[in-house]
């Protein structure tokens, strides 16, 4: 079932209580649940372990990433998966996109921490206190949501312009719960899947990880007589110069020290891959192009 919407004639024609009345009488649901206990605890949860990862990349890529997809996914999943084994109902997909605003809003309380206060950070040499980074915060969330009232009015309620990122976690809200329950738990499976083994190659990067396996559990210094315990390289090229004395150079500069390394980076690697069905894509193609389409960049 596709996303419901006005046409182009609709919008350039229609008063904003018209257009409010259309969604109260086509769209709304108020006899399903939305913000239930669950959705609230579940975003909160998947909100704060997103929310770290998204802190962990940003910090190392410089890339802010979205987690209201993933969210929607990961809950769709743990939810679908305790209904089958008959420890809960399943949820809603309003209690799902619930679920993922709480989320997403989590996940993007993180970006203030690599952009601005980090901006701050280095160019006063100054670490900021934690205390003052929490209430600035709040204090920016607070301004953020109030700011957010007028300008939904005016640009979804009355232009009826989605935000970007909502409407692809409603296409894909859209193809969970119409037909694409298959898709999402393999989905949530190849997740669970690339996360276990980033984890896993983690531990063999962490020297202090390493050190306290290797040294402190296996006691692998005493029978083994290893003086370093044994650590996976992140930076492949160590490999190269540490049986190598040629050392490739710009303008005279070791390329070492320009940062042109070869790192194998799980933290890049943010795409695990697309729906099984030529449904989601097409339609969430066909969704995007229609935005375009209706601000005017066609």
């Amino acid at each position: 079932m596709a996303i419901l919407h006005l046409t182009d004639e609709q919008i350039r024609t229609w008063t904003r209580e018209q257009k409010d009345r259309w969604w109260l009488e086509n769209v709304y649901r108020g006899d399903m649940p939305q913000l239930t206990l669950r959705s609230a605890a579940t975003g909160f949860i998947l909100g704060g372990v997103l929310a770290a990862t998204a802190l962990y990349i940003a910090g190392k890529t410089g890339i802010g990433i979205g987690v209201g997809l993933t969210s929607v996914i990961l809950a769709f999943a743990i939810y679908r998966g305790l209904a089958s084994a008959g420890i809960a109902t399943d949820f809603t997909i309003l209690e799902n996109n619930c679920t993922q605003s709480i989320a997403t809003a989590a996940g993007y309380m993180t970006q203030p921490l690599i952009s601005a206060l980090a901006a701050y950070m280095l160019v006063t040499q100054k670490i900021v206190p934690a205390w003052d980074m929490i209430i600035w915060m709040i204090v920016i969330a607070l301004l953020g949501v109030l700011l957010a009232f007028p300008l939904k009015r005016r640009f979804i309620n009355e232009e009826q312009m989605p935000f970007p990122e909502g409407r692809a976690a409603g296409v894909v809200l859209d193809a969970l719960y119409t037909g694409g329950a298959e898709a999402g738990m393999f989905k949530a499976k190849l997740l669970a899947i690339v996360g276990l083994g980033t984890a896993a190659y983690q531990a063999i990067i962490s020297d202090g990880l390493m050190k306290l396996l290797q040294f402190k559990i296996l006691r692998m210094h005493e029978w083994l007589g290893m003086k370093e315990p044994w650590v996976f390289h992140e930076r492949l090229d160590s490999y190269y110069y540490a049986v190598s004395t040629y050392v490739p150079r710009i303008l005279g500069t070791d390329i070492r020290q320009l940062g042109l390394r070869l790192t194998l980076d799980l933290a890049m690697f943010g795409d695990v891959g697309h729906f099984p069905h030529r449904e989601v894509p097409d339609r969430a193609a066909s969704e995007i192009a229609a935005f375009f389409t209706r601000i005017g960049w066609r």
